[in-house]
């Protein structure tokens, strides 16, 4: 939990100072291939937790798998070395991305589904979410889980529409039981 906020405080920070430069879209892009690579992964992230292993070591390791990212993100590399808090670099890039998409008014909308959605029904997704967040940019993601059988989920923001076959067999199952 600390070091979610203090990845949450080095990200807000990045974006402010990134705003101030002027170059916060090339900076989210490079937190876009940080958090990709660090998740992706698992030598990368090990070696970023890897308390044995030395910052300055660390720090000339990333200067060279990230040596094309923008000079902005590698004083964030050197701001690490110096705190020695290269384990937080994946969720700094990680609420980056999320706090950048605020300031833009990018509202990311989640669909579960238990096939994958054509493109008619995500252009229909797409309006409905569209008319629903109104003034901000939506991005929509596709998420196939078998399990709840047919149907969908839809995920904007906090709120959470559940229209899945599993649901509504679960609400009957509740009622019929009670």
């Amino acid at each position: 939990m600390i070091s979610t906020r203090a990845a949450a405080r080095y990200a807000k920070a990045m974006l402010e100072i990134s705003v101030e430069n002027g170059n916060a879209d090339a900076i989210n892009n490079d937190m876009i291939l940080i958090s990709e690579s660090v998740s992706q992964s698992k030598e990368l992230k090990s070696f970023l937790n890897n308390p044995v292993i030395g910052e300055s070591v660390k720090f000339n390791a990333l200067e060279e798998v990230f040596a094309s990212v923008n000079q902005g993100t590698k004083e964030l590399f050197r701001l690490l070395k110096t705190n020695s808090r290269f384990e937080l670099l994946g969720a700094i890039a990680s609420n980056f991305q999320k706090q950048y998409e605020v300031l833009k008014g990018v509202e990311r909308v989640v669909v579960t589904t238990a096939i994958p959605m054509d493109s008619h029904l995500e252009s229909k997704v797409f309006a409905k979410a569209k008319e629903l967040v109104q003034g901000k940019e939506v991005i929509i993601s596709n998420v196939v889980d078998s399990s709840i059988i047919g149907g969908f989920i839809l995920k904007i923001g906090d709120k959470q529409f559940n229209a899945s076959i599993a649901h509504q067999l679960e609400v009957l199952k509740r009622e019929l039981t009670n």
